[in-house]
């Protein structure tokens, strides 16, 4: 019964740990203060991208085109052509939308690339961290083992090499040297 309860605490209703259900959280919040940092320019150019890339809008399109080209070829009878086969006026503002929703996609881009890169610097200093903290509690191992009077004589060349603490600096130039070209 103890065992139950003991579950029953750790596991919310989701059936996730209280861990997994606190980073969840955490991210949640995360993500909410970066929509909630955005200007009223970054609000508006997502806001024109989300719109932009739906099949409504598309669709929307489709059927102006169809409309603007059929009655620009005398198809609809009592409505004198105004943008006369090859459709000048037709094509200045596709070119006009074309340009601003490239713009506006390209501003959405340069923000999201902005809070990738955000994270992944966070994801760089947890993980460093985290390093840090498995090299620590590797020599406390060590210092136990010892303690223990457990050998370590055969403690294979992997093993040592985690004992070492690792240096982010050489690892980059190694990495950056080995890494084909672009």
């Amino acid at each position: 019964m103890s065992e139950q309860r003991s579950a029953a605490t750790t596991m919310p209703a989701t059936g996730v740990s209280a861990q997994m259900e606190r980073n969840v959280r955490t991210v949640a919040k995360l993500e909410r203060d970066a929509m909630a940092e955005r200007t009223m320019t970054d609000r508006l150019s997502d806001a024109i991208t989300r719109v932009a890339g739906s099949a409504g809008f598309v669709a929307v399109h489709a059927v102006g085109f169809a409309v603007w080209i059929g009655l620009n070829v005398g198809a609809v009878p009592g409505v004198a052509p105004f943008d006369p086969y090859p459709f000048s006026f037709l094509t200045l503002v596709v070119s006009l939308e074309a340009i601003f929703l490239a713009i506006f996609v390209l501003m959405s881009q340069n923000r999201m690339s902005r809070m990738a890169d955000r994270r992944a610097h966070l994801d760089l200093q947890v993980d460093l961290l985290s390093e840090r903290e498995n090299t620590v509690m590797l020599h406390m191992l060590r210092s136990l083992c010892e303690t223990q009077g457990i050998r370590l004589d055969d403690l294979d060349r992997e093993a040592q090499d985690l004992l070492t603490e690792t240096d982010v600096t050489a690892l980059a130039s190694d990495l950056q040297a080995k890494l084909p070209e672009a």
